[in-house]
């Protein structure tokens, strides 16, 4: 699979979450996951069906079924949308609102499979155990109907003490782009399988993973106040929003880029060519096909790949910023002046590093996961696709052993 910072970038703009930041009411959804690409690598394919069988599998060892709860919400032309449990496309509606305040769009399982139709959109599979989540039916700024989707890394939203994660996904005529994340979060434990052309899985934690996970961040004293008892680990942006992680963390290691840099040169290749940089005055200015520059980022701009290393869609300087984010996070800037680093046994190697994204790299069998927005560059995201999928299975995989 190609590098998708190695493409033209399609959607590049982080959403910081489709629930907002650390607000005490989450954000209206907007557009599409993360970082999902809109077309896949190689060109024109058949066009994928209109609909696509999903099999949602309860293996989680803790909860029957009768105590995990699926939401399927997203985007398609222009609307928001969920998934019926019939499988049809529901537009959402102010009068979905119950007694309490909230929508009740669960969908409950059955059996030892549930199976689903999941038809064309971009959105998110959300999961809760032991409780529904609460998703507030609201207008939006167009005087549309449009979701508040949970925060749970909010102490004040009413989802934070719901046990919940989610999958993000795309599904259009160019075919299934689809991952797991924990760009936000880590909870629960989700794997995706994805048939068609290819059989391919992501997400599957190796035995003992999410407890690995939670200890690997707790033993590191700078992060060890984003795990939140057993229920989940906060992204360490998110964190910092809460004053739960310094706001000053990453700053010794922005400063020596920086200082290395002003005497030497950094390359960063992309599909738009290889571009060559060095500080000149306090901007980090790269020459190539296009001239691109940033100014000296902060621990929250590294963390969410924001601000100063915010990356627009315009192939040269978003897939520029992703790379640097990526650097950042991963700790290779100062060791490897070509950039994207693509041998993962250098990354998070020194110890101001992005500790909870290492977690969660560790914590998968295949190595991949999405613990910053920019887990993609050099394919390293827990992210499949396929042009022609007859179908996905979303797995609540065990939460021991």
């Amino acid at each position: 699979m190609t590098s998708r910072h190695q493409r033209t970038l399609g959607r590049r703009r982080l959403l910081f979450a489709l629930g907002g930041t650390a607000a005490a009411v989450p954000a209206i959804a907007a557009v599409a996951p993360y970082a999902l690409a809109g077309t896949p690598a190689g060109g024109a394919a058949p066009a994928a069906a209109d609909s696509m069988p999903l099999t949602i599998v309860n293996d989680s060892g803790s909860f029957d079924n009768a105590n995990v709860h699926v939401y399927i919400v997203g985007n398609r032309d222009g609307r928001q949308v969920r998934v019926t449990p019939d499988g049809t496309l529901a537009p959402i509606a102010l009068a979905d609102n119950g007694p309490d305040g909230f929508t009740d769009y669960a969908i409950g399982l059955s059996g030892g499979e549930t199976r689903l139709s999941l038809p064309h959109m971009s959105g998110r599979i959300y999961v809760s155990l032991g409780a529904k989540l609460k998703f507030k039916a609201v207008t939006d700024g167009n005087g549309n109907a449009a979701l508040q989707y949970p925060a749970g890394w909010v102490t004040s939203d009413p989802n934070h003490p719901v046990l919940h994660d989610c999958a993000e996904f795309t599904f259009n005529a160019a075919g299934m782009f689809c991952n797991t994340t924990m760009v936000d979060m880590f909870s629960v434990p989700l794997s995706i399988r994805l048939t068609g052309a290819e059989d391919q899985t992501t997400g599957q934690l190796r035995a003992g993973g999410r407890a690995a996970a939670f200890a690997a961040v707790r033993q590191v004293e700078e992060f060890a106040r984003l795990v939140v008892d057993d229920t989940r680990i906060v992204a360490p942006g998110h964190g910092l929003d809460a004053g739960l992680f310094a706001k000053d963390y990453f700053a010794p290691s922005i400063d020596e880029v920086w200082s290395t840099y002003t005497a030497r040169d950094l390359t960063v290749t992309t599909n738009a060519g290889t571009f060559t940089g060095r500080v000149r005055g306090e901007r980090f200015t790269f020459d190539g096909p296009a001239q691109v520059s940033f100014a000296k980022p902060s621990t929250r701009d590294v963390l969410f790949c924001d601000g100063n290393l915010a990356a627009p869609n315009d192939g040269t300087t978003g897939p520029v910023a992703a790379v640097l984010g990526a650097g950042f996070n991963r700790s290779t800037l100062i060791g490897h002046p070509a950039q994207p680093t693509t041998d993962a046994a250098a990354f998070y190697r020194t110890d101001l590093t992005n500790h909870y994204a290492k977690a969660m790299h560790a914590a998968h069998e295949d190595g991949k996961a999405y613990g910053f927005a920019f887990d993609d560059v050099a394919d390293f995201a827990s992210y499949i696709q396929d042009p022609a999928p007859t179908g996905i299975r979303l797995t609540l995989t065990p939460f021991e052993g």
